[in-house]
């Protein structure tokens, strides 16, 4: 049986919790995710190829940006519903202020650039990979769907500015299609 162990990370202490883990037959679990007011942390994910590496600080420095995440490209709800509601408001999201949309998900960035050409994205919605989950972890909004590869992001949208969150929406259960749709997004602007 392997221990479970609950870590808030300081600053500079990432490289201490992954010594502890490479020694450890253990689970890091963040003890909250983030929330309304906090900073976006500095993470890089990628778009299009590994090659092409976009850090989410930078993204949204001195921006209004719109970011939300699914369980995986390709499944279901992501695809009929998700990505497609933020494509078909893109336009009313820019008219509230909303200067870029972004999708993330816990795949490789091939098969992000895949999903979004099929979907139909053009220029109204980034795919960024979260290759290794990286992102996702930081924010304390990972989940166990072992069942689509193990580690995969919950289902949210937030509305980052210059870098600092203010509005989150975590679907309650991590994979619903409630809160975070573009059009409940969209009317809390």
């Amino acid at each position: 049986m392997a221990a479970v162990f609950t870590l808030t990370l300081r600053p500079g202490l990432q490289g201490v919790a992954r010594a502890v883990s490479a020694n450890f037959p253990s689970t890091l679990v963040r003890s909250m995710s983030v929330k309304v007011g906090d900073h976006l942390p500095s993470v890089d994910l990628f778009e299009e190829t590994p090659a092409n590496n976009v850090n989410t600080r930078d993204l949204c420095a001195g921006r209004k940006v719109l970011l939300f995440a699914v369980p995986g490209a390709f499944t279901p709800g992501c695809s009929k519903t998700h990505l497609p509601g933020y494509v078909a408001q893109a336009d009313a999201l820019k008219e509230k202020g909303i200067q870029e949309i972004v999708c993330v998900a816990v795949n490789d960035p091939f098969v992000m650039a895949a999903w979004g050409q099929k979907q139909g994205v053009g220029d109204k919605v980034r795919m960024l990979a979260d290759t290794n989950g990286d992102f996702t972890k930081a924010l304390g909004l990972g989940q166990d769907l072992a069942v689509l590869g193990g580690l995969r992001s919950k289902r949210y949208s937030m509305i980052v500015e210059d870098g600092k969150i203010t509005q989150l929406n975590v679907e309650p259960d991590g994979k619903g299609l409630t809160c975070s749709l573009a059009e409940n997004t969209l009317a809390k602007l």
